[in-house]
């Protein structure tokens, strides 16, 4: 039964019986429960789920904290002081909504390492990139002889980054789900990358889910500005630092590319940084990466020297344009970690030539509209193989601009890939969709999509 607010008297903190309910038992909510563990605390674990993914862990672990399963337990949100919801828990639960009406506290994970780090933060989001960059400047910072710890929406969770030794700077990844339940960070730098339509199924409009991603300019630190993008371009606020970059002609003070005697030229106005070619990540839109990771870096004061020799190490993340290997003249690319449309539109624009892309895409589109994939398909795309869920759909914005064939699974759409490529051409796996229709995630998808290149080869 729905209960309203008024059935709820507002319990004093003597008449709280938790002091955190932890809400989520993936990665994000064991992290948490690691955390709050044995600080002489009241602490509670919920999950919606039945089987959550860190249920044994939990009970292995953590044996004295109650776990509550299946629907959120509405009396055990309101005996809390405060939730600890995980990233993929909309805050907008009618439970938690009506938690926070009677005044229970919410928090994530990310809220509560920015209370105890003390360390400068470089703080990454956008819709596009952000893995990319955020490896990027890690690697620049430990290249320039300082330590460095990263983690948040990459790799290690961001509460687990408070163990051992505090580094010189902590470099985040950072989520749109993240930054809703964030209000006390205060990164030394941060970046919004660009805006694209992602996660439309969670956020009613694109405004709402930029208006969460520009959160991380919260703060009082340098803020890095893509003069590209639409929305982030046009992001300023008084009295606070900036750096910016474009992939253009840079003014003074701003990253931006030159052309010199016809060669491309990464500059900082009119100092010239290093030639394009000379970058080791593929593709236009690795470009923009590397100026947003340059910029972080002079933002929190790294020096050049420093910088480039963690750019010329830094060889790309798995599942993001990464090259697989080249058969019989065609070049095969893995971007399984494309998973929405502005991702997928970047790979193509910045990896294709005149028509010699052949593009596997599909998978849950999460409500986005694929319109803006046909400007970036057409003149590049040859052919289009399509899989999953949302296949019709993206016929349907495609098959207008391009060859359109449909693929039952994974294999099929690489074999098909492979009849239908001739020398030269690029074979591209960048969904532009969530993989969860047919794989357990995004890197699953890419493993898949690799084996099957694999069997290719050996045939």
């Amino acid at each position: 039964m729905s209960l309203a607010i008024n059935h709820f008297t507002r319990m004093t903190n003597v008449e709280k019986k938790f002091d955190l309910v932890i809400l989520g038992l993936g990665k994000t909510g064991i992290s948490c429960a690691r955390f709050f563990s044995g600080r002489n605390m009241a602490l509670a674990l919920m999950d919606s789920r039945m089987q959550p993914p860190g249920l044994e862990m939990a009970k292995n672990s953590f044996p004295e904290i109650p776990v509550y399963l299946g629907q959120f337990d509405q009396n055990v949100l309101l005996s809390a002081r405060e939730l600890i919801v995980s990233p993929g828990i909309p805050i907008s639960d009618p439970a938690i909504s009506l938690a926070t009406s009677a005044g229970v506290a919410v928090a994530g994970d990310i809220e509560i390492f920015c209370r105890h780090a003390t360390s400068p933060i470089v703080a990454v989001t956008g819709s596009n990139g952000k893995s990319t960059v955020a490896s990027l400047i890690h690697k620049m910072i430990e290249a320039s002889g300082r330590s460095a710890k990263l983690g948040g929406n990459i790799g290690t969770p961001a509460l687990d980054l408070l163990q051992g030794p505090e580094p010189e700077f902590y470099v985040l990844e950072l989520s749109s789900f993240q930054l809703e339940t964030t209000s006390s960070l205060d990164a030394a730098a941060a970046v919004v990358l660009n805006i694209s339509e992602d996660h439309m199924d969670r956020y009613a409009n694109l405004q709402e889910y930029a208006i969460a991603k520009f959160r991380i300019y919260d703060g009082s630190g340098t803020l890095v500005i893509n003069l590209d993008d639409k929305m982030v371009g046009t992001y300023f606020r008084k009295n606070r630092k900036s750096i910016c970059f474009t992939a253009m002609e840079p003014d003074k003070n701003t990253y931006g590319v030159r052309k010199l005697a016809g060669q491309e030229v990464i500059a900082w106005g009119d100092d010239v940084i290093c030639p394009v070619k000379d970058i080791p990540i593929q593709g236009r839109h690795n470009i923009a990466n590397t100026l947003a990771a340059l910029s972080l870096g002079t933002a929190i004061g790294l020096p050049m020297p420093g910088m480039l020799a963690g750019l010329r190490d830094f060889v790309g993340l798995p599942h993001r344009c990464q090259w697989l290997q080249r058969i019989n003249g065609v070049d095969w690319y893995n971007d399984s970690k494309g998973t929405n449309v502005g991702a997928s539109c970047a790979a193509i624009e910045g990896l294709a030539g005149d028509n010699n892309l052949i593009l596997i895409a599909g998978g849950d589109g999460k409500g986005a509209d694929f319109a803006p994939l046909a400007s970036a398909v057409v003149g590049r795309v040859r052919a289009a193989i399509l899989i999953g869920r949302d296949a019709q759909r993206l016929a349907a914005v495609l098959g207008k601009v391009t060859a359109v064939y449909f693929a039952l699974d994974m294999d099929a759409a690489v074999r098909l890939a492979h009849e239908q490529s001739r020398p030269q051409d690029i074979v591209l796996l960048s969904p532009a969709c969530a993989s969860l229709d047919m794989f357990s995630d995004y890197q699953h998808r890419g493993a898949v999509f690799a084996q099957a290149v694999a069997r290719i080869e050996q045939a």
